[in-house]
């Protein structure tokens, strides 16, 4: 049986319980959080008081922590791209292309209604906050979807639930962070935005692993070589692409991450901490009946975050970065 079959028939197998995961690992839509829970009411008399007040509290917010949050937004409202990547993943559509009433399709289309709250809330806040040139933010927004984005998985589930797991992690921390530092500055609002934001994507971080782990039961191998793969091409981040208004390809993404290390809102050391936490969290060093590549496959997992971590403590960070249109003159 071709590796393509096979993977077809894990991802069945474990399309079985995808209404237990769903239960588990995603909340009713009646029951979760709404932007409009955390933003100014527009049917409230005191709506333009509480403009203000977002305002205020929003002055003394730094550059970088803008461009950090710009960009975790943008990121977020791209999620066109990455609805249509997973949609096209091996076992997700039916042979004849159908994929309506398919278990791992109605998990993908309930993971994107709760993802795309997430734009939603932060692009209003920055609209409110005065501070943001819409407009720019909106090419970019529109210039990351155009571009898509190639994260060298093709359409193979082992390999991409590898990526969401890492993915999810990572802007679990981001988003965290930015609450963290919002908070100190005393912008309770996006504070609070953030710090929910961060627990959804925990809670889809934990679903992704879970996947994984079941595939290591039943296919350990196949997923060892798949982890090995990723962890050697390195993690993009869905950004990798960003870019404003006259810009190349790409342009954006080295100053916008430079921004979000010096203010630490997620480093390269995180990036290092993510792969320790997926090792741990799958067990690496404890899976069995593994064929020799595989074995060797382990070998390099387990010693590539050291190996990572070297690498990360001679990076050097520009003091500054250059002027980003998404900033409105005055604040720059």
């Amino acid at each position: 049986m071709s590796i393509h079959n096979i993977r077809k028939e894990v991802m069945q197998f474990i399309e079985k319980d995808i209404d237990r995961y769903m239960d588990q690992f995603l909340i009713p839509v009646e029951k979760i959080w709404q932007p409009s829970d955390f933003l100014p009411d527009s049917q409230s008399h005191n709506f333009f008081e509480e403009i203000t007040e977002l305002r205020e509290l929003a002055k003394d917010l730094p550059d970088d922590f803008w461009i950090t949050l710009i960009g975790d937004t943008i990121t977020e409202e791209a999620l066109p791209t990455y609805e249509s990547w997973l949609m096209q993943l091996d076992g997700v559509v039916n042979e004849d292309g159908s994929y309506i009433d398919y278990g791992w399709a109605k998990w993908i289309r309930h993971w994107t209604g709760e993802e795309n709250r997430h734009g939603d809330l932060l692009n209003k806040y920055l609209y409110l906050s005065g501070r943001i040139n819409m407009r720019e933010v909106e090419i970019s927004t529109h210039y990351l979807i155009n571009d898509g984005f190639d994260i060298g998985t093709s359409h193979d589930p082992y390999k991409n639930f590898v990526y969401t797991s890492f993915q999810e992690l990572a802007t679990y921390i981001s988003h965290n962070n930015v609450s963290r530092i919002a908070k100190n500055y005393g912008a309770k609002n996006i504070a609070r935005m953030c710090k929910i934001i961060a627990g959804d994507e925990m809670r889809h971080h934990l679903a992704y692993t879970e996947f994984v782990r079941r595939i290591f039961e039943v296919d350990p191998s196949e997923m060892m070589l798949a982890v090995q793969y990723m962890f050697r091409l390195k993690i993009v981040m869905p950004a990798h692409f960003l870019r404003e208004s006259g810009d190349n390809i790409g342009k954006l993404f080295e100053p916008f991450s430079d921004a979000a290390q010096r203010i630490g809102v997620y480093t390269a050391f995180d990036y290092v901490d993510i792969m320790e936490k997926l090792i741990k969290a799958w067990k690496i060093d404890k899976i069995t009946n593994l064929t020799e590549d595989a074995e060797k496959a382990r070998d390099f997992i387990m010693k590539f975050p050291e190996r990572m971590r070297k690498i990360s403590e001679r990076i050097n960070i520009p003091d500054n970065g250059p002027q980003f249109k998404w900033l409105i003159p005055a604040h720059r």
